[in-house]
């Protein structure tokens, strides 16, 4: 079986893509959250962002050819932004580190 004919994966992909979908769609009202709001908020992006790295990290061990060739369509994206993965993640967790201070 492939990686992305399995059920498991096919719905921890929907599901995070519906979960990032929701939160970045909440996000547009940031602004306006009291600051326990936004530490939810943030909280919640990095549960996002673990599962991100998590599923990657699956698909990169996978030895499936669609999930590899997924993998390299994601690096040359990724890399046409001029970042690696790695640096993609470095730059998230900055920016939430960031938010996190702003709202100390």
């Amino acid at each position: 079986m492939g990686f992305f004919d399995s059920d498991i994966v096919q719905k921890e992909a929907a599901q995070f893509m519906q979960d990032y979908q929701n939160l970045t769609a909440l996000g547009g009202n940031y602004g306006q959250f009291d600051r326990a709001g936004k530490e939810m908020y943030i909280e919640q992006m990095e549960v996002l962002l673990s599962r991100y790295r998590i599923f990657l990290k699956r698909m990169e061990l996978s030895d499936d050819f669609m999930a590899q060739m997924s993998m390299k369509q994601m690096h040359e994206q990724i890399g046409n932004l001029g970042v690696s993965p790695a640096q993609m993640f470095e730059q998230m967790e900055r920016s939430l580190a960031r938010m996190k201070q702003e709202i100390r």
